[in-house]
């Protein structure tokens, strides 16, 4: 598997935590959907209205594990912080075709543990 899916989504999650919506938008497709316990498999247009403003509610983030599993398909595990405090832990599958990001699965966490 190469490591340009991976790629890919470590350069969306970097986009997101410096707020730089337009790298973010080259690197997710027209054809975008997200998916998570608070939105139902919302387009692109939502997504940078309702998801991606929330980087500035973010401390820090740490990837922890990013890994191709399946071509294009890739798991990612980070923990972050908010700036009102908590740490928590997410999971996500992300798809990526022909270097664009189509899909985003997110599972919620809590905080880890000690």
């Amino acid at each position: 598997m190469s490591a340009g899916a991976a790629q890919v989504v470590r350069e969306l999650f970097a986009a997101y935590l410096a707020h730089d919506e337009e790298r973010a938008r080259e690197l997710i497709a027209d054809e975008f959907r997200f998916t998570s316990p608070q939105d139902d498999h919302i387009d692109r247009e939502a997504y940078f209205a309702r998801c991606f403003p929330t980087a500035g509610r973010v401390a820090r983030q740490e990837l922890q594990e990013v890994a191709e599993v399946a071509p294009g398909l890739v798991f990612i595990r980070y923990e972050y912080e908010l700036r009102t405090g908590g740490t928590f832990r997410n999971m996500e599958a992300i798809t990526v075709r022909e270097g664009r990001v189509v899909d985003v699965q997110v599972c919620f966490g809590g905080p880890p543990r000690p």
